[in-house]
């Protein structure tokens, strides 16, 4: 992993109590942007999801498809392409592949995809099917498993791989409509359960550290920036970061993901990628969403490093 230009360092751990809401969207102070730092050998990453690494159901899908590789052909850019695209603007090299199945878990990557997938890797960003297990929601027991599985194989190819984990977002869907273990209580409590399995792979040195996307929606929520209800509709000055399924990301929830992994994995702030970034322009989002939706992901991931 590289350390950031701020030197700022990513430290996971249990999920954060976030401060009470503020009304409206709050932007800190604008900082500067930094010069960038030409990086001559490339460094490969590579992404392993689902429709949520995708950018499903949204502009983000095919966005910038041909700058990366999907190791599967679909044609799909996704949230990896963003990430490209930040790394390029920050001056930095990283040559990105994907491999993504919407609908399926980690289970699915090591037991039918493998073949596509065991090579050398500078870093490994995973991403697990969005309840954990989709017979068993909430039950960590397969990501542990596949995760670990997963590490083993990379460590044998490199044994300096940084393997990531892509720690997800509540689902408005089986909050507010359906059944599920978190109906019925706060939006920020399905993230949470996310972050708890995240943890514990984290503890079983599957993986070397998390990225906490479930949790900066949940900031953008307290913090006035995102709506966190789409099912009343959504209030001026605020954001949705669901699609039209109240599921999947919308482009701004993508492109709230896609900042909090660039920062996570590169250690840049997000923040520096300044009012000029060109994929908010690209995909339409307003200015003033995108630096707010920046400074959530600084600030949640500068939060990470605070002492629990």
């Amino acid at each position: 992993m590289e350390m950031g230009m701020r030197g700022w360092v990513m430290i996971a751990g249990a999920a954060l109590a976030l401060a009470p809401a503020a009304a409206g969207a709050q932007v800190s102070v604008p900082v500067p942007p930094v010069a960038p730092t030409v990086q001559t050998a490339p460094r490969t990453i590579l992404f392993i999801g689902n429709s949520f690494t995708q950018g499903a159901h949204s502009a983000v899908r095919r966005y910038r498809a041909s700058t990366v590789t999907d190791l599967t052909n679909d044609g799909t850019g996704g949230v990896p392409a963003l990430f490209k695209l930040f790394a390029q603007q920050a001056g930095l090299n990283y040559q990105v592949s994907l491999e993504t199945q919407g609908g399926k878990g980690l289970d699915f990557h090591y037991d039918t995809r493998r073949a596509l997938l065991d090579r050398p890797w500078d870093v490994v960003v995973l991403q697990d099917f969005s309840t954990l297990d989709r017979d068993r929601p909430g039950d960590p027991g397969l990501l542990l498993r596949y995760s670990g599985l997963l590490a083993g194989m990379f460590r044998q190819r490199n044994p300096a791989v940084r393997i990531e984990l892509n720690s997800t977002w509540s689902r408005a869907d089986l909050t507010y409509r359906t059944s599920s273990p978190w109906y019925g209580r706060p939006i920020t409590a399905m993230a949470a359960t996310l972050r708890g399995g995240a943890n514990l792979a984290l503890a079983n040195r599957a993986v070397d550290g998390i990225i906490p996307v479930g949790e900066a929606w949940n900031r953008a929520f307290a913090d006035g920036v995102a709506d966190p209800n789409p099912y009343d509709g959504t209030s001026f000055g605020q954001v949705d970061l669901w699609t039209y399924d109240q599921y999947h990301g919308s482009i701004a929830g993508y492109y709230l993901e896609a900042l909090v992994i660039f920062g996570k994995v590169t250690g840049v702030d997000p923040r520096s990628l300044g009012a000029k970034e060109r994929a908010a322009d690209d995909l339409g989002l307003s200015p003033t969403v995108a630096a707010a939706l920046r400074d959530i992901a600084f600030r949640q991931l500068e939060a990470e490093t605070k002492p629990r």
